[in-house]
């Protein structure tokens, strides 16, 4: 079987999961969008993808994800991994959508970032689409945001020139049931559509736990290896 059939092959298996436990939650169908993951893969799989109909892809090194964005410029590229402040500029320029701020200072700086892009005439659209990385257990070698500053910190991007505030994401703590950490993360972003008076995004659920994130209001599963395979060896 060749690389194209592969993934092919994978992406039909993990849409039809997705779309048997949105039937099986009663959910709407097309509610859960899937963003298959991208990270340490060639450029030439993410080109693959493409052709099959996939139009956004999921990067954690804003090095690699610039690289592919300028190869792929009609591909959406969402930041999903951890951001250091010096790469904000960066990030900027090719995020479609960021996931994971976890403090007002990676959000302030990637403003700065977008409005400086666009000043630049390296980025058309004037406004990034931002979601809240939620830690559920506050651990700071993990990234996200502890549950008491997250209402402050959607505040922040709210009030951000270039930033919209679109949910939420949750990775479930480490031996943690992916159940309770879901459940927990959805009474956080209900508590947030109130407060806002407006619909959110769950971005919640990866190859092992996708179900219990659908069953829990995942709006967006990010899903790598189950699509794209082991990570190739360096």
């Amino acid at each position: 079987m060749g690389r194209r059939e592969e993934l092919q092959v994978n992406l039909h298996r993990v849409k039809a999961r997705i779309d048997e436990t949105v039937h099986r939650c009663s959910r709407p169908e097309g509610s859960v969008t899937l963003l298959p993951v991208t990270k340490f893969h060639p450029v030439e799989d993410v080109e693959i993808l493409y052709d099959l109909g996939v139009r956004a892809a999921g990067e954690n090194r804003e090095q690699e994800a610039r690289a592919k964005a300028e190869q792929l410029p009609d591909m959406d590229f969402h930041m999903i991994g951890q951001i250091q402040s010096k790469k904000a500029n960066s990030i900027a320029r090719w995020a479609a959508a960021v996931h994971s701020i976890d403090s007002e200072k990676i959000a302030l700086a990637l403003n700065r970032g977008v409005a400086l892009a666009v000043q630049r005439n390296d980025r058309t659209n004037p406004i990034l689409p931002s979601f809240i990385q939620l830690s559920l257990d506050g651990d700071p070698n993990r990234g996200g945001t502890p549950l008491e500053q997250v209402t402050a910190l959607a505040e922040t991007i709210e009030e951000a020139t270039h930033l919209r505030f679109d949910g939420l994401m949750c990775v479930p703590p480490l031996g943690w049931d992916p159940e309770t950490a879901f459940s927990q993360a959805r009474g956080i972003l209900s508590g947030l559509e109130e407060h806002f008076d407006r619909s959110l995004e769950f971005s919640a659920g990866m190859s092992g736990d996708l179900v219990e994130a659908i069953k829990h209001g995942s709006t967006i599963v990010r899903v790598g290896t189950e699509i794209l395979g082991n990570r190739p060896l360096a």
